[in-house]
């Protein structure tokens, strides 16, 4: 489909489920008297409507509502704009304290306000429903197919946002052209669920959390942790290769730091209070980067010292509301993978295009093929002179195009010390995950005077650069564990191998292989257990373990394994050392097959 069509489709699609929402509005209100209605949008997907209710409700009520809903969408009817004055739009709403507010927030005064309302009502003309709402709406509920929708769920929201004002009862619908449509987006949710990498950590005994120890916050158990060795192991190997050194700091520092960075000024609500040392007040770092500098500025530094790249898997600790909090994908404490570059100005365009190419390298090895990449411009916090602002995107526009990758604009999404280019990935279901960031920054160097001596022997002020590939590793483990839904490549599957002796007289022998597997740094387990041998084999099946060896009478006098696949499939049976060969050219050549 063209960009063109595919836009059109898109905003047909808005305008069904904006009016839907409305729909399931009215039916709200007419199955629950006294119901107060606040604002009903349409969102990527579908729809959402809150309303302050006589009574709370639950799931099932929602097929009472759609019911209701069926109905209304079969009444044909339409949908008719009009424009009221403030005073008359007031008189409409009087019994809506919501629709009051939003009516006496619109600019201008009683006498020019012009308030769009519209309302539903029959072939007969008998008046329906009214709402304010700008729209757009379709003409006549009969351009809604009334068996393409589905309400979703129920949840809370603060009226406005604003924890101080009402909790509202917010209900999520999701509205497509046709029942087929809906169907397959159905389907498509059903497989999220499946991946959900809360369900699937906890199934493959990954990670927990633990709300009562300090919500937000992230326990890895030991399949997650050998999980966590081996992308570490591999991460550090790759910067090692690509001319970056590792970097330990600390994770306090004193206010002066925090001050001189800006973080205090600009970051405060995202930091912890500070706690007392010496009379001193400490924070707990929300970011690496002023380390990284006081580490620059423990000597003086020359042009032939530039570019440094220094990389660090720094964990950092920042606030976020709790009801924003969701397993690995928003936590309060994670471990970025943060780099710094500090380079000359002639020097930072090569710089940041060889990030590009190292973080575009990175994915594929995971297997996200499809990137995107956005510039994020000034935001409206930030400082700075205009000019170096627009010296410094232009350079980080150069270095995409000079990469050959297509680039959208993210307006004022730049951070507040300068613009920055971010990489968004999408998954096997097509999801888009924003990753790898990499931020320009013209104030740090400033604020720490850091300074490089150069050709001509004068002290002169160094770029810098930050820098995160996989953004978080918490994160990144949340999207990764949803990208294969659980079942890993070799190389990072927390369990590679079981040996599954066919019955406990094969004991010894597969001790025996695993043994020798292990020797050889393979993650391996021999299933001794009680259980018949079929199974050991669905409960490794259920863990998802790459590699399953079956051994008995045959495979013990061969010094053989048998080899079956978790997704059920089976190699031809191979010599021990043979199979192991085999696995580690899958586990060096970090291949996504098994």
């Amino acid at each position: 489909m063209s960009d063109i069509k595919q836009k059109e489709a898109n905003e047909k699609l808005a305008v069904i489920r904006h009016s839907v929402s409305h729909i399931m509005a009215q039916a709200v209100v007419k199955l629950f008297s006294g119901t107060k209605t606040a604002i009903g949008p349409s969102i990527e997907n579908g729809f959402y409507y809150d309303f302050l209710l006589p009574r709370p409700i639950t799931a099932d009520d929602l097929g009472i509502i759609e019911a209701e809903m069926k109905r209304i969408i079969d009444s044909r009817q339409d949908f008719i704009k009009l424009f009221l004055t403030r005073g008359d739009a007031l008189k409409r709403f009087e019994d809506e304290p919501f629709k009051k507010e939003l009516i006496n927030d619109l600019p201008g005064t009683d006498d020019d306000t012009q308030v769009c309302i519209f309302v539903n009502q029959n072939a007969d003309g008998n008046v329906q429903w009214f709402d304010l709402c700008k729209g757009p709406h379709v003409a006549n509920t009969r351009e809604i197919n009334s068996s393409a929708f589905k309400l979703q769920s129920i949840a809370g929201a603060y009226w406005r946002g604003d924890e101080k004002r009402p909790m509202l009862t917010r209900i999520y619908g999701t509205a497509w052209e046709n029942p087929k449509d809906l169907k397959s987006y159905l389907a498509f949710l059903e497989e999220i669920e499946k991946r959900d990498h809360r369900r699937v950590g906890k199934e493959l005994d990954l990670y927990s959390t633990h709300e009562e120890a300090g919500a937000g916050l992230i326990y890895w158990h030991p399949n997650g942790g050998r999980m966590r060795v081996a992308i570490e192991d591999f991460w550090r190997q790759l910067h090692y290769r690509n001319g970056y050194e590792i970097l330990f700091t600390p994770h306090i520092g004193k206010s002066w730091l925090w001050e001189t960075s800006g973080h205090l000024g600009f970051y405060n609500e995202s930091m912890y209070s500070p706690m007392e040392i010496d009379k001193q007040d400490y924070y707990i770092r929300p970011m690496n980067c002023p380390f990284h500098i006081m580490i620059y500025n423990n000597k003086g530094r020359s042009y032939r010292d530039l570019p440094l790249r220094w990389a660090e898997l720094g964990t950092v600790y920042r606030y976020e509301r709790s009801g924003v909090l969701h397993g690995l994908l928003r936590v309060r404490g994670f471990t970025q993978d943060d780099a710094h570059i500090i380079c000359t100005p002639d020097q930072m365009e090569s710089e940041i295009r060889e990030v590009i190419r190292f973080s575009y390298g990175l994915w594929k090895v995971f297997g996200f093929n499809d990137i995107k990449a956005y510039l994020a411009t000034k935001p409206e916090e930030s400082v700075g002179e205009q000019s170096r602002w627009d010296a410094a995107q232009t350079s980080l526009c150069k270095a995409i195009e000079a990469e050959g990758i297509s680039y959208e604009i993210d307006e004022g999404g730049g951070a507040f010390y300068g613009p920055k280019i971010d990489l968004k990935v999408k998954d096997v279901l097509g999801r888009e995950w924003q990753m790898t960031t990499i931020q320009f920054d013209f104030n740090e160097p400033e604020r720490f005077d850091m300074t490089f001596i150069d050709t001509d022997g004068q002290h002169k002020r160094p770029y810098m650069i930050h820098r995160a590939l996989m953004g978080s590793l918490e994160r990144f483990f949340g999207v990764l564990i949803e990208h294969f839904g659980g079942a890993f490549p070799v190389w990072i599957a927390p369990e590679q191998i079981a040996v599954i002796p066919v019955s406990e007289v094969f004991n010894d022998y597969a001790k025996k292989c695993a043994a020798g597997l292990k020797s050889l740094d393979l993650r391996v387990t021999a299933e001794l257990s009680d259980d018949r041998m079929n199974a050991k084999i669905r409960n490794c099946q259920t863990r998802k373990i790459p590699y399953m060896l079956v051994v008995g009478q045959r495979e013990a006098d061969e010094g053989a394994v048998s080899i079956r696949l978790r997704g059920g499939n089976q190699l031809p049976a191979m010599k021990l050392d043979e199979f192991a060969g085999y696995v580690k050219e899958k586990i060096e050549s970090k291949s996504l097959e098994i």
